[in-house]
């Protein structure tokens, strides 16, 4: 069975960190709206719902700090903090809500 976010690796391995060394931020963010929202794990939380209420601009570059394939769910009135990490690798965002199409601010 496949689990979100598992990784496996030999039970005599070190423990893996993930995401060392990147920029992270801590945000308030507050759902506006009238329906649940979900945010995966890799979505540029910068182009999120707009139901959901927070600093975007600081959140350019950015996606949610949670493991791969698992998602936070915000409901109808809820605020919460949130960590998010800053994207890695070439640094390029393509579709979702078109705010960026190309690569990121350095």
């Amino acid at each position: 069975m496949i689990i979100p976010g598992q990784i496996i690796h030999p039970p005599d391995a070190e423990d893996l960190d993930a995401n060392v060394g990147l920029a992270t931020k801590r945000l308030v963010v507050a759902n506006t709206g009238d329906r649940p929202v979900q945010v995966g794990s890799h979505f540029h939380f910068y182009e999120v719902n707009t139901s959901l209420d927070f600093d975007r601009a600081a959140s350019l570059g950015f996606r949610l700090n949670i493991p791969a394939g698992t998602a936070v769910r915000f409901e109808p009135g809820d605020t919460r903090e949130v960590e998010v990490v800053a994207f890695a690798g070439k640094r390029e965002v393509y579709g979702l809500n078109n705010l960026v199409n190309g690569p990121l601010p350095a």
